[in-house]
């Protein structure tokens, strides 16, 4: 059994990953500041997997913090990094928020993994890092391309971090960068799922807020995308196969034969 350090673990698809993690015969090490997710979803993991994990409550971006992680969960093995704020307008309307975040998080858990001799690292990235890109679907080999978004842009950056933290060669690190677009759904038992904290940044929980009468009506923009009816076509994936492609990318990642790697895989159906 590894134990596996899941940062944002209470979240949305970091909640998933606990279980999914677990399901693989690993032990999962949550940690969450509940910035953006709920307390409740523990006990709900704790009934899915009839058993608790161990938990702390702190932030990421604080060194001390992570740095007591790791000493009171000796044996780390990796670590899955989800733990990041993730709303476009927001971000726009708040970017050093989100830089100071998302990046500052990320920098901390790389710094405390080198401390402590942990190498696999997978890490959630988006698709967004594509910008516009000029042909869909987009493959890999697309280039990154300038994207509007201080959240975009905090990812684009993060990934040069782990890319660069890799060719450093000063720190023997094996990174797998996850790409994808909205993820969507729950657990087959509904115990956890989607918690918007407010208002929604995303499609669907307008959907099912607007089904079960919490809003009056659904309002679908854009009229003028080249499709059948005019509105944007997306790629949409379950948040279980999301949770499932972090645990292939860490089996990968235990399967690698050489100190360092950096590889980037796009997570998505192709079709929207």
């Amino acid at each position: 059994m590894s134990k596996i350090l899941i940062t944002g673990g209470a979240g949305f698809i970091g909640s998933h990953t606990v279980v999914a993690v677990h399901q693989n015969g690993d032990l999962p090490v949550i940690v969450d500041d509940f910035s953006n997710s709920q307390s409740s979803v523990l006990d709900r993991i704790t009934r899915i997997c009839a058993r608790e994990f161990p938990f702390y409550e702190g932030d990421c971006a604080d060194p001390a913090f992570m740095d007591r992680v790791f000493v009171s969960e000796k044996g780390i093995n990796g670590a899955i990094h989800f733990a990041a704020f993730k709303s476009i307008n927001e971000s726009i309307q708040h970017p050093a928020k989100y830089y100071r975040n998302n990046i500052g998080s990320l920098v901390t858990l790389l710094d405390v993994m080198e401390k402590w001799k942990v190498a696999p690292l997978v890490f959630s990235s988006s698709c967004t890092v594509y910008g516009d890109p000029d042909q869909c679907p987009v493959t890999e080999e697309a280039p990154i391309k300038e994207t509007p978004s201080p959240y975009g842009k905090t990812k684009q950056i993060c990934e040069q971090v782990i890319r660069d933290v890799v060719q450093s060669g000063g720190q023997d690190l094996r990174a797998a960068v996850l790409r994808y677009f909205n993820p969507i759904g729950a657990h087959p038992t509904g115990l956890i799922g989607e918690l918007p904290m407010g208002i929604p940044n995303n499609l669907v929980p307008y959907i099912l807020q607007t089904a079960s009468g919490i809003r009056e009506r659904l309002t679908v923009f854009g009229g003028d995308y080249p499709t059948p009816d005019g509105t944007c076509v997306r790629d949409y994936i379950h948040v279980m196969d999301v949770a499932a492609a972090h645990v292939k990318a860490l089996d990968f990642l235990g399967r690698v034969d050489r100190p360092r790697c950096f590889e980037a895989f796009n997570i998505g159906t192709g079709g929207g």
